[in-house]
């Protein structure tokens, strides 16, 4: 009776070059995703050495509750209202140092630009798309301004302006034009977007 030769074996030498192939092959193709993030100032950890006096007239405070709702300045707000209402704060020039602004001048209000301060307060249990819609309507508000002194003094958009000079493939010459026009608008209006601590509903 012959004998029953044993099972076929499988040459598996080359697999190890296969797997290596395949990672490399991945590693390239596969884009991997950065999130820019939200460029905020939270409240210090431990009080500034020197006191810093602000007046209470140039912060304008945002308060969000867990239902949602808006407290603009202790004011019951609509969030399609918050970016007209975020402008006429920081637009106000109530010192009349502000020689661009165009706001009311209300003694009441801001001062200067560069003074007033958005100070943004939610519930631990405000709804997270809330609380993007108005972070995205007060950093609204700033760019509408900015857009509006960079077209008159450049002719442009001020975020056409941020875009192209963030653009990894914009020419090093163009940068280092757009560059100081970024800045000189960025300075009229800065964007001082302040987190305050989060509260807890009861």
């Amino acid at each position: 009776m012959a004998r029953r030769a044993g099972a076929p074996e499988v040459n598996a030498g080359s697999m190890a070059d296969i797997a290596f192939l395949l990672l490399i092959f991945f590693l390239v193709t596969t884009t991997i995703e950065t999130d820019a993030g939200l460029d905020r100032m939270l409240p210090p950890i431990e009080p500034p050495e020197t006191d810093v006096v602000i007046k209470q007239k140039n912060i304008f405070q945002v308060a969000i509750n867990k239902n949602g709702q808006l407290l603009a300045d202790e004011e019951l707000t609509n969030l399609k209202d918050l970016r007209a209402k975020a402008m006429a704060f920081l637009d106000n020039g109530g010192d009349g140092t502000c020689t661009y602004c165009k706001g009311k001048k209300n003694p009441e209000s801001s001062d200067n630009p560069t003074k007033a301060i958005i100070s943004l307060k939610n519930d631990r249990e405000t709804k997270y798309g809330t609380y993007i819609t108005v972070q995205n309507e007060l950093v609204g508000a700033y760019n509408d301004l900015r857009n509006r002194e960079a077209q008159r003094l450049f002719g442009r958009k001020f975020t056409d302006m941020e875009a192209e000079y963030l653009n990894p493939e914009t020419a090093q010459s163009v940068k280092d034009d757009l560059k100081e026009k970024v800045k000189k608008i960025q300075d009229l209006f800065p964007q001082k977007l302040s987190e305050a601590e989060t509260s807890t509903s009861n």
